[in-house]
């Protein structure tokens, strides 16, 4: 469904990069369908090269020739270019952003228009092709609108659609902030194994490899986690014993603080985020 519409990319840092990487890989778009830009020039060439796709400095371009148009610059930086593009956007466009912790809200008082505006948040994992997204949908999108940015956003991982207002910051919470959690949990379990007499190399691959594998079992069983962590913990053996260890130092009490606790915060950042778009937009 891709096949034939003009892509923009405003801001082609990592994650700009690793969506126009899926999108050509995959041949779910046309290289010369896709357009980027970005102050970097050196980083422009390096992106032409590899992937055959336009390139330019100029963000009104990129907007002016789009169809589908999508900021992936730093959060601190959109409100500049929202004012700066904001005159090329009409809602012949989709207009997607990808900028961490912005509402739409935020968006929407930026660009002083009423757009087909959609909010996506993908994870580190985007890099991998195997982001967990997140797709909100503003109040002028049209019918496919979503489509179009699943089919975007599918070339580097799964996606979900979610209320905005409801629960994207508890997307944040969760699998925006979660690899970080995941991977302190791996390094944990790698010094685990170095205490335990591993090399510090081997301990750190087993480590990954059984958080990717168990990952891997719990999507393909579809099988509840409860059932396969009973399937591993044979009664009185080495699992149920370390289980316990973890249970006593209330290992799944901390999980759930801690995505309350980003969750929390996410809020927080967004109506700050808000509070300054509106004083920068004198409203």
């Amino acid at each position: 469904m891709l096949l034939d519409k003009k892509i923009g990319f405003i801001g082609s840092g990592n994650m700009g990069e690793a969506l126009i990487s899926g999108l050509v890989l995959s041949k779910a778009a046309k290289p010369e369908n896709i357009i980027c830009s970005d102050i970097d020039q050196k980083l422009l060439d390096t992106i032409k090269n590899k992937y055959k796709v336009h390139t330019t400095t100029d963000n009104i371009e990129v907007a002016t020739k789009s169809e589908i148009v999508i900021y992936a610059t730093k959060p601190q930086i959109l409100g500049d270019v929202l004012k700066e593009t904001a005159s090329a956007l009409d809602k012949s466009k989709l207009i997607i952003s990808i900028a961490a912790g912005v509402p739409l809200a935020a968006i929407a008082l930026g660009l002083h228009k009423d757009l087909r505006l959609i909010r996506v948040m993908p994870n580190i994992n985007a890099f991998v092709k195997a982001s967990a997204t997140a797709i909100a949908a503003g109040e002028y999108v049209q019918e496919g609108d979503v489509e179009f940015a699943k089919a975007i956003f599918d070339q580097v991982g799964e996606t979900v659609f979610i209320q905005e207002n409801i629960l994207m910051d508890a997307f944040t919470g969760l699998s925006g902030s979660g690899p970080a959690y995941i991977f302190t949990i791996i390094d944990a379990m790698a010094d685990a194994g170095v205490k335990m007499g591993l090399s510090r190399k081997d301990s750190l691959f087993l480590s990954t490899q059984t958080v990717l594998g168990s990952a891997k079992l719990l999507l393909e069983s579809k099988e509840h986690p409860g059932q396969l962590k009973d399937r591993v913990a044979s009664p009185g053996g080495t699992a149920i014993a370390g289980i316990h260890t973890l249970e006593q130092g209330g290992l799944r009490t901390t999980l759930i603080n801690a995505v309350e606790s980003a969750t929390k915060r996410s809020k927080e950042l967004g109506e700050i985020m808000v509070a300054d778009f509106i004083k920068n937009n004198g409203k």
